[in-house]
């Protein structure tokens, strides 16, 4: 913690603030620090209570994701508020769990906005990896009836969802692209040249047009 403290920049603080993140710590140092301390799942488990943001994303760095029993990452993921520690969580340790299908589902329909979102990244995963199973007609109405009035974090997990079917699944292509025109969400999102725009229409064809 003391390391921690001394890598601390008000200035990156000061931009993280702005996305809703509270920690200081570039983030190569912080993976710089993690290859020297190497996986230490103990010590994940001490950073973890702690509460601070840099310790909990070094704690994801060096911590076994499949060490995690389903209740302890269920609880971590609640305890997860900020945008990093959250994404980091569910990229770096729940995707490589082996009780991420039981957490997808159970997240999926959490009332809580920010758990839903985790769980719509899952979904998001297994849609493009692996969508044996899944029933994307109903995945398609659950973003049209919820979508447009979602909170962001939850907004944008859907959003990505919603893209990545009409990117992997031509057969619902057409609904896909109809249900980002309909509800136009993030049609206005600024995005700088020779980026792809997050509006579903848009992402959906040119994705499908680079894979030609």
């Amino acid at each position: 913690m003391a390391e921690l403290a001394t890598l601390d920049d008000p200035k990156i603080r000061e931009v993280n603030g702005r996305h809703g993140d509270d920690h200081g710590v570039n983030l190569g140092l912080l993976r710089a620090l993690a290859k020297r301390l190497k996986t230490q799942h103990e010590l994940a488990r001490e950073l973890w209570p702690t509460g601070d943001s840099a310790a909990r994303l070094l704690a994801i760095l060096i911590c076994r994701p499949k060490a995690f029993g389903r209740a302890e990452l269920d609880a971590m993921l609640r305890e997860a508020r900020t945008p990093k520690v959250h994404d980091w969580l569910v990229s770096n340790v729940v995707r490589k769990s082996p009780h991420t299908e039981e957490l997808r589902r159970a997240w999926l329909a959490d009332p809580d906005p920010i758990v839903a979102s985790a769980g719509w990244a899952l979904t998001t995963d297994r849609v493009a990896k692996s969508p044996e199973g899944l029933d994307l007609a109903r995945l398609l109405d659950d973003i049209e009836a919820g979508m447009k009035d979602a909170p962001d974090r939850l907004q944008w997990a859907m959003n990505h969802c919603l893209a990545q079917i009409g990117i992997e699944h031509p057969g619902h292509r057409a609904r896909a692209i109809g249900i980002g025109e309909r509800l136009a969400v993030l049609k206005d999102y600024p995005t700088p040249p020779n980026c792809t725009s997050p509006y579903a229409p848009t992402w959906i064809t040119e994705m499908v047009r680079r894979r030609g």
